[in-house]
């Protein structure tokens, strides 16, 4: 845990950080925390005007650089505990990285791959062709086969850089939790801690590179839309090889095109194919992170953000879709409830007050008209201020589903969200109850079961051994009475004191009266010596009961 005097190790960063909060606002939130003397005279009166607080955390974010600029788009990702006009000004970030030079990218480069880049490849031109907050990409040609490839590099000292900022970021977390009230329910802490562990996954490229190719391999439409083919042999943890892809952004298309509109539904239906059937789908499938090559196969790039669901999972999602689309607040907040990882018990009238309210503001079940996706966003919300603690991976279901809606309302202005989930729907459906399904479940709590009753004999003949022993202990916990318990050993203690202090006079007493050498100042030693000690007990036991009656 960092402390203070860390805080001033990082001090250069430090300073930069605070000084971007201070110009963007944030003066008051950073009077109101332990800062450093070092860095309390940063302290000002900030620009507030014209920007909502939503709009100043963004504006932070982009100028502090990469690490913040991720650590952003990974919060995006949290719309169960952050607002939502958060989430959406979140979602605004983008990697705007200046490009660096490439020779420290080619020292990583040569390490991963273990020799010089000549060796492999013919051709590398040494401009970024994108430059992200946590790597470059450059084209380049392999020697061995001729095939024009994508190299993703890390940027250098990455971990470092990281290191340090989340280091900061941690200390001020911890004193903004400890210090500000109204912000306590966020669980800062917390939020950057799971947030430090997403950065750090993706600090390692090799699950990027197993995602896209599990993809690859799980894809029933490849002729539709694919993930780049990754070069395994000259991929790792810092760089990534794969097929480099030509093709045109979603915003070159004209809006309303039969080729814009099929993209649309190509995409939403791919997405809902890997959320509702595979269970493992793409997180982040922004504008950015799409292709569409000559063929017109749209191609998701990036894999470094994923979510998985198991089968359980997109059962309970299907029935919380369908719920929610009816307008079925009860319902909702039964599945939502059944979901928590808690097990918290909600006021469940007020929650569904809340679900009914949250989905007017962006959606109409009885039209089928609104923004599911910002309704999703809205309802995840609501579970999480109401204590229900879903998995993370429901969140980042709900920001890829307002992702492809958003993409598809552009393509095509009268995209509809729920046609396009029919088809995984039907099938999804169609699975979970099939007799086969029907089967298995039947089998798993049967053999459950089994095993239960199977442990039961067992059990019963240890339990009646200790009783023939009479070696059965029953453990009772009462409730409540700790309190008690430490009233009784202190005042035991107090009384123990009190005997141990009047035998002291007394026994000093009786030496002092009859004279017992060796003296001291004309008196008994001993007897001085008993008096000094109960005076320095008796002291002692008065300042402690003083002390106990004030803290009371």
């Amino acid at each position: 845990m960092m402390g203070p005097f860390d805080l001033v190790t990082h001090l250069v960063r430090a300073k930069e950080i605070v000084a971007v909060l201070v110009s963007n606002g944030f003066d008051d939130l950073l009077q109101r925390i332990n800062l450093p003397s070092a860095l309390t005279n940063l302290l000002g009166q900030g620009d507030r005007e014209r920007k909502s607080i939503w709009e100043r955390i963004r504006i932070v974010a982009e100028e502090l650089g990469p690490t913040f600029i991720k650590f952003g788009q990974l919060l995006s990702m949290r719309p169960d505990i952050l607002p939502a006009p958060l989430i959406l000004e979140l979602r605004k970030l983008q990697d705007r990285v200046n490009p660096q030079e490439f020779a420290e990218y080619k020292a990583i480069l040569e390490a991963q791959i273990g020799c010089p880049l000549e060796e492999v490849f013919s051709a590398f031109n040494e401009k970024p062709v994108a430059c992200a907050s946590l790597a470059q990409v450059y084209f380049a040609r392999l020697k061995a086969t001729g095939e024009e490839v994508a190299v993703k590099i890390q940027r250098p000292r990455m971990e470092k850089v990281i290191e340090a900022d989340f280091d900061i970021m941690g200390w001020m977390a911890r004193q903004v939790h400890e210090n500000v009230e109204e912000l306590k329910p966020y669980d800062l802490p917390s939020i950057l801690e799971e947030v430090r562990r997403g950065v750090e996954r993706e600090l390692d490229f090799r699950h990027e590179a197993r995602s896209s190719l599990f993809f690859n391999l799980q894809n029933p439409n490849p002729e539709e839309i694919f993930a780049p083919r990754i070069i395994e042999e000259w991929s790792g943890e810092q760089v990534l090889v794969m097929e480099r892809v030509r093709g045109r952004r979603l915003s070159d298309f004209e809006p309303g095109s039969p080729t814009a509109r099929k993209l649309a539904l190509v995409g939403a239906r791919s997405l809902f194919h890997q959320i509702l059937l595979n269970g493992f789908f793409h997180a982040d499938p922004h504008d950015g992170n799409l292709l569409v090559t000559d063929e017109g196969r749209l191609c998701l790039l990036d894999w470094g953000l994923t979510g998985q669901l198991s089968r359980e999972m997109r059962y309970a999602l299907v029935d919380l879709f369908t719920a929610f689309l009816q307008g079925d607040a009860e319902r909702v907040v039964q599945i939502g409830q059944s979901l928590s990882r808690s097990g918290i018990r909600v006021d469940r009238r007020q929650m569904e007050r809340e679900v009914l309210m949250g989905l007017r503001e962006y959606f109409n079940p009885g039209t089928g008209e609104g923004e599911v996706g910002r309704a999703l966003l809205r309802l995840l919300f609501i579970f999480g201020q109401n204590g229900i603690d879903l998995a993370r991976d429901y969140s980042l279901m709900a920001k890829a589903v307002l992702s492809v809606e958003e993409a598809g309302n552009r393509l095509d202005p009268r995209f509809d969200l729920k046609k396009a989930f029919k088809p995984a729907l039907k099938r999804l459906h169609g699975e979970r109850y099939h007799p086969k399904e029907f089967y298995r479940r039947c089998l798993l709590t049967l053999r459950g079961a089994f095993d239960v009753f199977q442990k039961i004999p067992g059990e019963l003949h240890r339990i009646f051994q200790r009783l023939e022993d009479d070696n059965l202990t029953v453990n009772l916990q009462h409730k409540g009475l700790a309190g008690l318990e430490d009233s009784i050993n202190a005042a035991s203690n107090k009384i123990t004191l009190g005997v141990i202090l009047g035998s002291l006079l007394i026994g000093s007493s009786l030496i002092i009266t009859t004279g017992i050498r060796p003296y001291l100042f004309g008196y008994p030693a001993l007897g001085i010596i008993g008096y000094l000690l109960a005076a320095i007990l008796g002291i002692w036991v008065t300042i402690d009961i003083l002390r106990r009656g004030k803290r009371h």
